[in-house]
């Protein structure tokens, strides 16, 4: 079992004896004790309070302390249960509104990865801070040079001027197919893969950046998302898969290391952020470096409007568009 928490509900997540993945709410309906603190022998959860035991599917299928006659039916006892599936080694839950139980379930978000042979890295970081600035953060182009400061990539001494071209998805935004800036080193390396060297940036509502790199039959991509624990607490879920330099010994503990490394200088930023933006400023968007903020805002706006009224998404972002900033 492993306790979590999405959108402020306490979940508790377990693997049956078959390998399906549950999600129960994790509080026992008879005491409140959380059902995590509990046992779990492949098949029931006994609350670690009384002993209640419940199935996988929320049921109450044992009352250890009634004795044979009492009054009360335990069938009709249970926990909330969430449909959830299992894929790129993760689980996802899913939390129906509450005005609607019965919607169809979305598809879960598959990794893009480029071929059936690759390597598979995960990790992940709490931040202070509200999902809507978590991910301002995610798509900001611009604070590279001044929250990572590693001597394996850019500083602020090798800021450059950029210019990429953004194009509409369907739920999310595109930076199109470029070549690595010059001052990203890192990137050409896949240059050994025998072609040019592509990196193409996706976001994608609600809350996913999918960054692809590729040059030639080599291939590099990682994918960051920014899960709502509560109002003002979230975490970034980051994984990366690749086919590169796997003959390399240690790469992948190697990049484990730079990775949360990045991670750790995010959460430091974000963290710091949120003691200013506890006193409700106003936020100052300038110049094409914080347009992404702005389509997000505004397309989160317009799916929540069509998902309403049942009209057209309205694209904040039509036709393609280039930015152009420092970093």
């Amino acid at each position: 079992m492993q306790a979590q928490t999405l959108m402020g509900l306490p979940l508790v997540i377990c693997r049956d004896y078959h390998g399906r993945v549950a999600a129960l709410r994790d509080i026992c309906p008879h005491r409140g004790m959380p059902l995590s603190f509990g046992c779990f022998d492949g098949a029931r959860i006994a609350c670690g309070y009384h002993g209640w035991e419940f199935n996988l599917d929320g049921r109450c299928r044992r009352i250890p302390a009634l004795v044979d006659g009492s009054p009360g039916q335990t069938e009709k006892i249970g926990v909330q249960s969430y449909a959830c599936r299992e894929q790129d080694g993760y689980v996802w839950v899913y939390i129906p509104e509450q005005r609607d139980t019965r919607e169809p379930l979305p598809d879960v978000p598959r990794l893009p990865v480029l071929s059936d042979s690759y390597t598979l890295f995960h990790t992940s970081v709490k931040l202070s801070s509200t999902l809507d600035n978590a991910l301002l953060g995610l798509i900001d182009p611009a604070h590279g040079p001044y929250v990572h400061q590693n001597i394996y990539w850019r500083n602020r001494h090798t800021i450059r001027e950029k210019c990429k071209v953004y194009e509409p998805l369907p739920l999310g935004f595109r930076m199109t197919s470029h070549a690595p800036s010059s001052n990203s080193t890192v990137y050409r390396l896949l240059g050994a893969g025998g072609g040019p060297v592509s990196v193409t940036i996706d976001f994608l509502l609600p809350n996913i950046r999918i960054e692809t790199i590729q040059g030639g039959r080599l291939w590099f991509l990682s994918r960051a998302m920014m899960t709502p624990i509560s109002e003002d607490e979230c975490r970034m879920d980051f994984c990366a898969a690749w086919n590169c330099f796997r003959w390399v010994p240690f790469l992948k503990p190697i990049f484990g290391v730079i990775a949360r490394s990045f991670l750790r200088q995010d959460k430091q930023a974000m963290d710091r952020q949120s003691v200013g933006l506890r006193q409700k400023p106003p936020l100052m968007m300038l110049g094409d470096a914080d347009m992404p903020a702005l389509w997000y805002f505004k397309l989160k706006a317009a799916y929540l409007a069509a998902r309403q009224n049942g009209g057209h998404l309205d694209h904040p972002l039509k036709v393609p568009v280039t930015l152009r900033w420092r970093t």
